[in-house]
């Protein structure tokens, strides 16, 4: 084995060390131990990269919060993890190190971070310790393997709120384990008896170990939340997966995680992440998302039955009170607008809900652990029905005490129909919602009160500044902390190897998904560069549309986001140059085709949100009462981040050429048009459709 201690459960460490290690005091700097790691991984020196090292590593040491701008090829796993390294080993302290994605989490503990621990340990006075820690669910549950849980009903995860570590679509370009889950014509039945075999296997009980993976119907059948775990008491503590990650991660030098996890710590949860000294946050520009993701909470007639069925079922508790309240709530949510409530839920809805609050409180009171004794189990045991009942019991009355409170105004408020998909659910419940009108606050006192944070990601200079992303993420306003920012740039030459051309001659976009001038447009650019076309647009409807225009206009393959699964979609996009993928936000994000299967990146409109967005309408209101401009603090930064990340699918490597096409000519005419540019990668602008289609036709031959 290398030069480094992975801590997990049943994995072994690694005792060998290097000979008379070095004193803390002679640890070679950041560069030298870079220039090690480099070359371990076989690759040579890149400026960016040291640039991006040296700050990163001079922020730690000071104690200063730090933005790193690092575009794609700079390398800027290694510009993070070198010096996170070098400072949790010489100041025996602890280095958290968070991602968005399943695909980069496991690049970075699977392949990063390992390569650096193994180039850098003979300079070290010791190995790093290294741990990977994930929320509660996604770790198997021996104990409920084992039969110590009653059998499967709708339980607090299959509610909205219910799972401590949300589990979000993987990106499409990952090809990880998530994303080859298929049923294969497997049963329910198939799925747990696979789960049961792995649980005898599995050193981890990481659900991301078992490949192919499972439908999240079956994990549950031998996982638990957070709130269901029944802790200390659990008769296979001695066994428990998720338990043993947490003790791991205390041990550890470097603890790599994932945004939802910081989410959670961000909303004042305690004990969500070891003690730390330093937080490492890549992929930040999906920070403030995920914490106001982990923030929000949902109401429903359903969730409250939930929560009063498991308190019947496993504590023989009387909720007639509870079950009016229920009662009286579905049936005002029934005529309930499907609306934003600035001044909160309208005064029928508030009391509802404060009934459901005071039952639900009333329910909790009863729901103890000598509740127990009446299941077959000695009074004072754990029971895990009961455990399960108080849960989402405790959840319920939290939710209904948080919408019903007379000031409401750190929260938004509104009302989701199953019509108008404001709440994220495809199914036919009404639900009320709350989420934290501004998130920079949680994350100032909860994520970096008491630790050095370091943010990097491809897009976080908006308009060419950093002052948008550091606002949002707390390091601006009174009492701010100290911050700098830099941009460490890209080793690609921008302007050689991509124009963007904006068809300024095409009507502005409107409420329909496609017109027929911008189908020309599409039909005549995909035919100039022979397919080799992602497609970007910003809906499933226009992506639909435009795929089945092209494909009766067209010879070329066109594939469809919805088509198949999307790992099999851009494998197959990836391997025929012909062919063009359409598709809408997990292709904006998640693709990495490098070479010439992708040489025109297409994008149908700018991406604004929903102007109907409660969270973002709300927040854009808050900014205009403030005396700012509530579009461009909202929806224009909105718009530069996913302008920035669609448009950087086209250049992955130092060979690839090609165009970023924007059909909607606001983006050469609007006001704010030139803080969109300058938020996108520095290619060559026009917008001369003729020339365009010519140095597409030359890439073609």
């Amino acid at each position: 084995m290398g030069c480094m201690s992975v801590v997990r459960p049943r994995i072994e460490r690694v005792t060998s060390l290097p000979d008379a290690p070095p004193a803390t005091t002679d640890i070679p700097d950041v560069e030298e131990l870079l220039d090690l790691a480099v070359g371990e991984l076989g690759g040579g020196r890149r400026d960016g990269q040291h640039r991006m090292a040296v700050a990163v590593g001079e922020a730690i040491e000071k104690g200063e919060h730090l933005l790193v701008q690092a575009g794609t090829g700079t390398g800027k796993s290694l510009g993070y993890l070198v010096p996170a390294v070098r400072h949790a080993v010489a100041a025996d302290s602890k280095v958290i190190i968070s991602t968005a994605t399943l695909a980069l989490q496991r690049q970075v503990i699977t392949r990063d971070l390992p390569l650096v621990a193994k180039a850098v340990t003979p300079q070290l006075p010791r190995e790093p310790r290294i741990a990977l820690l994930k929320g509660w669910h996604n770790y198997l549950c021996v104990h409920k393997v084992g039969g110590g849980y009653p059998a499967d009903e709708p339980t607090l995860f299959d509610l909205p709120g219910g799972e401590d570590h949300p589990r979000t679509e993987e990106p499409a370009a990952s090809g990880g384990a998530r994303g080859r889950r298929r049923d294969d014509g497997a049963t329910l039945a198939d799925h747990v008896r696979r789960l049961h075999e792995w649980a005898n296997e599995t050193e981890s009980g990481d659900r991301d170990d078992l490949v192919p993976g499972v439908p999240d119907r079956a994990w549950r059948q031998v996982s638990v939340t957070a709130m269901e775990c029944l802790g200390g008491k659990c008769p296979m503590l001695a066994e428990c997966f998720p338990d043993k990650a947490r003790a791991a991660s205390r041990e550890a030098d470097v603890v790599v995680t994932n945004h939802a996890m910081l989410g959670i710590a961000a909303t004042g949860s305690p004990g969500i992440l070891p003690e730390h000294d330093v937080v490492v946050v890549d992929e930040a520009h999906e920070l403030t998302d995920r914490v106001t993701s982990s923030a929000t909470v949902d109401l429903s007639m359903a969730s409250v039955e939930n929560a009063a069925r498991l308190a019947r079922r496993h504590a023989g508790t009387n909720t007639d009170t509870l079950d009016a309240a229920a009662q009286a709530l579905g049936t005002l949510l029934v005529t309930a607008p499907a609306e934003r409530f600035p001044s909160g839920l309208p005064d029928e809805l508030r009391m509802a809900v404060g009934a459901v609050r005071d039952a639900a409180r009333e329910v909790l009171s009863t729901l103890k652990p000598e509740a127990g004794g009446g299941k077959g189990q000695a009074p004072g045991q754990p029971e895990p029905g009961l455990k399960m009942a108080q849960g989402a019991m405790l959840q319920l009355f939290e939710t209904a005490e948080r919408m019903a409170s007379q000031d409401t105004t750190a929260d938004v408020l509104w009302c989701s129909r199953p019509d108008n998909n404001w709440g994220g659910f495809a199914d036919n419940v009404t639900r009320l919602h709350a989420a934290p009108l501004h998130v920079a606050g949680l994350i100032r006192m909860h994520l970096l009160g008491e630790a050095t944070g370091v943010f990097t990601s491809a897009t976080l200079a908006l308009g060419g500044t950093f002052d948008a992303v550091a606002g949002t993420l707390g390091l601006k306003g009174e009492d701010a902390p100290p911050w700098h920012g830099l941009d460490a740039g890209s080793p690609f030459d921008y302007p050689r190897q991509g124009i963007l051309y904006i068809a300024r001659h095409l009507p502005a976009p409107g409420r329909e998904p496609t017109t027929e001038a911008q189908l020309d447009e599409i039909a005549e650019l995909i035919t100039a560069a022979g397919g080799r076309t992602l497609g970007l647009f910003s809906s499933r409807r226009a992506a639909n549309a435009a795929a089945e225009a092209m494909r009766e206009r067209l010879d070329f393959p066109i594939l469809a986001q919805g088509d198949d699964q999307l790992p099999t979609l851009v494998r197959e996009f990836a391997e025929d140059p012909e062919a063009c993928l359409f598709g809408t936000l997990s292709l904006w994000q998640g693709v990495d085709v490098p070479g010439p299967s992708c040489q025109l990146v297409l994008i149908d409109r700018i991406p604004f949100p929903r102007p109907d967005d409660p969270v973002k309408a709300a927040r854009a209101k808050a900014v205009e009462q403030a005396g700012g401009n509530g579009f461009m603090a909202v929806s224009a930064q909105h718009a530069a981040l996913l302008l920035a990340q669609g448009a950087g699918r086209l250049v992955r490597s130092m060979d690839d050429r090609g165009v970023v096409a924007v059909l909607d000519p606001r983006l050469a005419t609007a006001r704010y048009a030139s803080f969109l540019t300058r938020s996108m990668p520095g290619f060559w602008p026009t917008t001369d459709s003729a020339l365009v289609r010519a140095a597409l036709a030359r890439l073609d031959t």
